[in-house]
Formats: structure tokens, C-alpha cells, sequence
């Protein structure tokens, strides 16, 4: 049988949709990790490595897809409406952030995942202080810088790594 255009399209879809499956797992996994880091709401962002392994072997498009399905998938059935406020502020901010990184060709996995979760966590903080009115919230700033490097640095190696394994297949 040959490899038709068509083929390789229905193919690409299925691998998206098999990240997307993927993204919605890690995401509802994390939730059942009983690990309190000391600010509410924090999580290792596990879902966002398929963002990050999305934009090396797929197009910006598609990765900014998937993670805004996921996002919206994962507020209808683990989350609510605060969820995906914060979930959305903070996707989108990172997306577009590690986008413009990437797009310089010059920023590698690890770093890329590091900007990403400090700035997840920066577009978090900013929906948070519009929500409640109370920009003191901005306190939290140097915390989240913290915790988005450090949960940046293990989620980016994870994400490496999976990705080294990866691109044997392709």
C-alpha cells in the first residue's frame, strides 16, 4: 500500500490525538499527587511537556492546539470555571512566550520548559490579582519564579528525555 497525502495527514492526526489523550492523563494524574508545595494551587505542570515536545515535532499551530483543547477538556471534566480562568491565563501566556523562544531556534528543551512554567506561573498570578481585586497578591512573584524553575528543570528533563526517544520513531 502506498503512502498517500492523505495517509500521512490521517496519521498526524492520530499522533495529535494520541498527545492530546496523553496531555489529559498527566493532567488528571497530577491531581492525585498529594504533594503540597506551598502555594495553593501549585502542580509540576506534567501536561505541559507535551506542549514543549508538541512544538519540536509538530508545527506551533498544532501544539498551540492541542494545548488549548487540553486545557479546555481538562476544566469541563476535573476543574470549573476559576480553573479555567487560571488554566487559560497561564497556558496562553506560556504558549506565547515559549513560542517566541522557539521561533530563534536558539532555546533548547530544558530552557524553553523553564520559561514556559515561570511564565504559566506569572499569567496565573496576573488573572489572580484581576480576579480578586488585590494586587498584593504580587508578593507570591518571587515564590512562583522559584517554583517555575525548579518544576520548569524537572518537567523540561522529562520532557527531553521523552523526546530523545521520540524522534527514533520518526
Amino acid at each position: 500500500m502506498k503512502n498517500t497525502p492523505d495517509m500521512k495527514k490521517s496519521s498526524r492526526i492520530a499522533s495529535l490525538g494520541v498527545f492530546l489523550a496523553l496531555a489529559l492523563i498527566l493532567g488528571y494524574v497530577e491531581t492525585l499527587i498529594p504533594i503540597n508545595f506551598g502555594v495553593p494551587g501549585m502542580k509540576l505542570g506534567l501536561a505541559n511537556m507535551v506542549t514543549v515536545i508538541l512544538l519540536f515535532l509538530f508545527t506551533p499551530q498544532e501544539a498551540f492546539l492541542i494545548q488549548l483543547v487540553r486545557i479546555l477538556l481538562s476544566s469541563l471534566l476535573f476543574g470549573n470555571a476559576m480553573s479555567l480562568i487560571y488554566s487559560l491565563a497561564g497556558g496562553m501566556l506560556s504558549f506565547l512566550v515559549m513560542y517566541f523562544c522557539f521561533r530563534s531556534r536558539k532555546v533548547k528543551m530544558i530552557p524553553l520548559s523553564v520559561i514556559g512554567a515561570v511564565s504559566h506561573n506569572a499569567g496565573q498570578l496576573i488573572a489572580a490579582a484581576v480576579l480578586v481585586t488585590n494586587y498584593n497578591i504580587v508578593f507570591y512573584l518571587p515564590v512562583l519564579i522559584i517554583s517555575g524553575i525548579v518544576t520548569g528543570l524537572i518537567t523540561g528533563s522529562l520532557s527531553a528525555a521523552v523526546h530523545s526517544r521520540l524522534v527514533k520513531f520518526k
